[in-house]
């Protein structure tokens, strides 16, 4: 009997190419399908190499017939730029996954927006804006402080937050597109974790089923994520309300067959919806297989493929605190001369284990966007363990950045606080 083809749209996104190979390995044969970009011809290589790469044009009758002709039994993402993409070949070709208007709710955040306050499920203060001409219409509505962030796009880019007419002018001045304007979410005091938390959830023939409540180390400024950990130190009640809250968000969205992963903002008034994405979310793999050996690859693959697999056993009842921590590049632009305390790192108290990301002589744009440098690993016992160990192991890293003044060594730890 042939192997099933699974169709993997492939851009960079919340699972890597290994990733991919591994949890899918078994279930059938990979053809990655891969729009151009800068990403994917720097992994032409590799994707070459585990499976089988057929080129998308853009032109979505003709990548629908190559598509088809390779009669796959699975079609499925982890990118999120190739959402709609994927929906759109999916429900062409009578397969799971989520249906195609859900995908524009679910990469838009205007539309997002939109659909989660005529659902009543949050009222988060939002408008788009195009031109600096609308500001005082829409900071009369949204208010002051507020966030200005992309229509589309991840990773906390080119997202901004501003706090009078002035900023926000500003930056709108030197903008060429579209974005949003939203009131800033205020979270609760959480220190020494982050105010925020992801739902990552199963959506499959059973409904929702939410996989785990992810803990969130504090943002570095403006919105950088530094790293997540399981379960997160969040009471049973908080847990509730905002599984309740995500539950009515993915209803609202109409998601489909997939995986979602969902931030909340933990406020002194309840949880908030900071974004649904309709995907995987970035590292939560290699999470999963940290702490409780599931592979979330081969879970979004076998629902890709029509099956109903049993939902893996929420995290909360480990008896231990699995944590990764990434270290961010500066948001100056800069060029990284040398890592300092790999060795060192990988030999400090409960972690498990140290990948670089950069090397030296990468360069890096000026940008807010978050950009990981590295990722280390490990557990310890319990919460209060958790900042004690983070501690103990970012006094071993610190990195040489060449900065317009000169190369100037900065601590793993001012780089998490945002230098």
């Amino acid at each position: 009997m042939t192997d099933p083809t699974i169709a993997v749209l492939y851009d960079r996104g919340a699972a890597s190419v290994g990733e991919i190979s591994v949890g899918l390995a078994g279930l059938g044969t990979i053809v990655f399908l891969v729009a151009d970009s800068a990403h994917t011809r720097r992994v032409a290589p590799l994707l070459a190499e585990l499976g089988r790469v057929v080129p998308l044009t853009g032109d979505r009758p003709a990548d629908l017939d190559r598509v088809r002709a390779l009669a796959p039994a699975a079609v499925l993402t982890f990118s999120e730029p190739m959402l709609p993409a994927a929906a759109w070949l999916a429900a062409s070709l009578g397969l799971p996954g989520h249906p195609v208007a859900a995908t524009g709710w679910l990469t838009n955040k205007i539309r997002q927006r939109e659909r989660l306050s005529a659902a009543s499920v949050d009222q988060v203060r939002s408008r788009p804006v195009r031109s600096v001409v609308r500001w005082p219409a829409v900071r009369d509505f949204v208010g002051l402080p507020a966030v200005i962030k992309p229509v589309y796009g991840e990773g906390s880019r080119n997202t901004h937050v501003v706090r009078d007419d002035a900023a926000a002018r500003n930056l709108l001045a030197t903008l060429d597109a579209e974005v949003v304007v939203e009131e800033l979410l205020v979270g609760r005091p959480s220190a020494p974790f982050g105010d925020y938390v992801s739902v990552e959830s199963l959506c499959g023939p059973r409904g929702i089923h939410h996989i785990a409540v992810t803990g969130k180390f504090p943002l570095a400024p403006p919105f950088r994520e530094t790293g997540r950990f399981w379960p997160a130190a969040i009471p049973a009640a908080d847990h509730a309300v905002v599984t309740d809250l995500v539950t009515r968000a993915l209803h609202a969205l109409e998601v489909g067959v997939g995986l979602t992963h969902t931030e909340v903002k933990l406020t002194e008034a309840g949880p908030r919806i900071i974004e649904v994405n309709g995907r995987l979310g970035g590292h939560v793999n290699g999470l999963a297989r940290q702490a409780c050996g599931i592979d979330l690859v081969r879970l979004a693959g076998r629902l890709a493929l029509g099956q109903d697999p049993d939902p893996p056993a929420e995290p909360a009842r480990l008896d231990r605190v699995c944590f990764q921590h990434n270290t961010l590049a500066p948001v100056l632009a800069c060029e990284l001369v040398a890592i300092h305390g790999a060795d060192r790192v990988r030999a400090s108290r409960r972690v498990d284990g140290f990948r670089c990301y950069a090397r030296p002589g990468d360069v890096f744009a000026a940008d807010v966007m978050t950009r990981h440098i590295d990722l280390l690993w490990g557990a310890c016992d319990d919460h209060a363990e958790l900042p004690l160990v983070l501690d103990d192991a970012l006094r071993e890293l610190s990195y040489d950045f060449g900065f317009t003044d000169g190369v100037r060594r900065v601590a793993a730890a001012d780089l998490q606080r945002g230098g």
